[in-house]
């Protein structure tokens, strides 16, 4: 496997070598060169390098043009305006530059020239409770970033911080050992084969019945009380029947993440209760810095820039009054662990914009304890809320929070409809529409959150998720579906690069298109934008569209050379389609 440098890069290195040798006193200047719509590119670092040598820009990108000579990279290049250079590249360059992508299984992606560890915290459910909309975005960007960070190469240690510790546990413990059978399945079998529904039914019945019981029953809520006590204790039996809900609402959450298709697994749950045992040295570490000071009987971090609405500094309690420990105890203790333990250069949490000033406060007291500093960065991928078609935040029309689980059923039901009303024309088994129908189901939730920039809200609109028109996951996979359709039709006839063919305008903006996937996924990478990846492949399916309706691939009138050429185009066009749907969690089905 070895990268293969973009155009861009050979491009922007001739002409880097060309200022060099054209204009010696001028230093190491950069060209500063970009996708034009006038050219291939435009460079216009001469106009400001005229200003530094005062000298005129259009004499010296003259200078520069004649320093570059004749060449097989660089076709025409054009003076424009005040210096600016319009650069197009010859097609034999685009060709041969493909034909080396190809030929690399990554193709010619590379990998990240100092890669870390990043710890990414994304898809954190709640133990004993039900997974609603609005988990939906931490566990879709989440996943899609782990994919894009292990391909850049990053060493990834995945973390599901899990809500499985606090006052409600002691609500359900007691309840739970005053009516003992109320975990009990219908059947002998083992908890593995539980349905996941099975487990959240059981799970919603409890919590209720002992909800309803703790808020009538005075006697209970005590009870309920000292039981929290005896959890944060370490007793036996509390311990054995906290384990008991943290193992059902794991077969649930297997459930629902299988849905998704997402594989989760479980040495990356770590819960609230996995830093339990490290929350006082934590403290204490604060205190004895002076990173955190008492303030009313709390433990507290202040900071100058946050302030309540009368003015008032705002602090992170670290530790309550009454001995409790607040949330940034525990987020504290897992950067410890995260940096001390799993040895992270990155952290990076996938978490709701709403607590960006909690994670902000979180971070700036890491920094000052020096659990992060130049060699240990953390960053919040914040992200907006899933919306209704009305534009308010999403509900059913009774107004509850919608269950994760029936929306995600409904994507499916939607799609295999699409799916079938297709099926006669590629004849689809009923099995092949029932699988395809979750691939674009899941596939179309996935994309419609994934080609949103995450920090936007975004309107859930199954109708238009599932359309074969416009910026979605379907229109995706039709064009892949359509390029394995053409690869079967051409029979002996086989893919392969021919450069001393020129290409077709069509052929020029597909080949030019393709040839920006490194580049692309590298900056995906490193500002943690999955958007931007579905923006390409968008594009580069539009630009597929167009190549279709100008170039006909298997057409007779063809010469075996232009068939195989275009044949080529087509194939590493659907390498590259199905490399990035599954970077973004989303299958590409071969027949749709």
């Amino acid at each position: 496997m070895a990268s293969v440098p973009s155009l861009a890069s050979n491009v922007q290195q001739r002409l880097a070598d060309a200022l060099t040798a054209a204009l010696p006193e001028a230093g190491s200047a950069d060209p500063l060169l970009r996708r034009s719509d006038r050219a291939d590119f435009q460079a216009n670092g001469i106009l400001a390098l005229a200003k530094k040598l005062k000298g005129n820009p259009r004499e010296l990108a003259g200078q520069v043009v004649d320093a570059i000579g004749e060449n097989d990279l660089l076709k025409e290049i054009e003076v424009s305006g005040p210096g600016f250079l319009n650069i197009t590249v010859t097609d034999r360059a685009i060709t041969e530059t493909l034909a080396a992508r190809a030929a690399d299984a990554r193709l010619g992606v590379p990998l990240a020239a100092e890669p870390g560890t990043t710890v990414i915290d994304y898809a954190q459910p709640n133990v004993a409770k039900e997974m609603h909309v609005g988990h939906l975005r931490s566990a879709v960007i989440g996943d899609a970033m782990v994919q894009i960070l292990e391909f850049a190469g990053e060493q990834v240690v995945r973390r599901h911080h899990i809500g499985d510790w606090g006052t409600q546990f002691g609500m359900l413990i007691q309840y739970l050992i005053e009516h003992p059978h109320e975990l009990d399945h219908k059947s002998d079998e083992a908890a593995a084969e539980v349905s996941g529904e099975e487990a959240m039914s059981n799970l919603n019945r409890l919590y209720k019945a002992s909800r309803a019981l703790f808020d009538s029953d005075e006697e209970f809520k005590a009870r309920a009380r000292d039981r929290v006590v005896a959890l944060q204790a370490g007793e036996e039996q509390t311990l054995a029947l906290w384990q008991r809900f943290v193992d059902e609402s794991k077969i649930y959450f297997y459930s629902v993440f299988e849905k998704l298709d997402m594989e989760v697994r479980d040495p990356d749950i770590v819960g609230e209760s996995g830093y339990n045992d490290m929350l006082d040295e934590t403290c204490r570490l604060l205190e004895e810095s002076g990173v955190a000071v008492r303030s009313e009987g709390a433990l507290c971090v202040f900071f100058d820039d946050v302030k309540g609405p009368d003015g008032n500094p705002v602090p992170l309690i670290v530790k309550k009054s009454n001995g409790g420990y607040g949330y940034a105890a525990t987020d504290l203790s897992a950067i410890r662990d995260r940096v001390q333990n799993l040895g992270a250069s990155t952290l990076l949490y996938v978490v709701d914009a709403r607590q960006s000033l909690h994670f902000k406060m979180v971070f700036e007291t890491a920094r000052r304890a020096g659990w992060l500093n130049d060699k240990v960065k953390a960053h919040q991928l914040a992200f907006g809320t899933v919306l209704g078609k009305d534009g308010k935040p999403f509900k059913t029309r009774e107004g509850e929070t919608v269950r994760l689980v029936d929306l995600l059923d409904e994507a499916i039901d939607r799609a295999t409809a699409v799916v079938a009303e297709k099926a006669g024309k590629v004849g689809l088994s009923e099995q092949e529409i029932a699988e395809n129908g979750r691939y674009v189901g899941i596939g179309a939730v996935k994309y419609a959150d994934l080609s949103t920039s995450a920090v936007r809200d975004y309107k859930f609109d199954l109708d238009q998720m599932v359309s074969l028109n416009g910026d979605t996951s379907v229109y995706l996979q039709y064009a892949y579906a359509r390029i394995q359709s053409i690869k079967r039709r051409a029979g002996e006839r086989r893919p392969a690069a021919h450069p001393e063919l020129g290409l077709a305008p069509a052929e020029r903006a597909l080949g030019l298109h393709l040839d920006q996937f490194g580049e692309v996924l590298g900056e995906v990478a490193a500002s943690y934008e999955p958007h931007k990846l579905a923006a390409y492949l968008y594009q580069l399916a539009s630009h597929l569209t167009t190549f279709y309706d100008q170039c006909h691939v298997l057409s007779d009138d063809n010469a075996p050379e232009v068939v195989e050429n275009r044949l080529f185009l087509v194939d590493l066009t659907g390498r590259t389609l199905h490399q990035g749907m599954a970077l973004l969690g989303i299958r590409t089905p071969e027949r749709l």
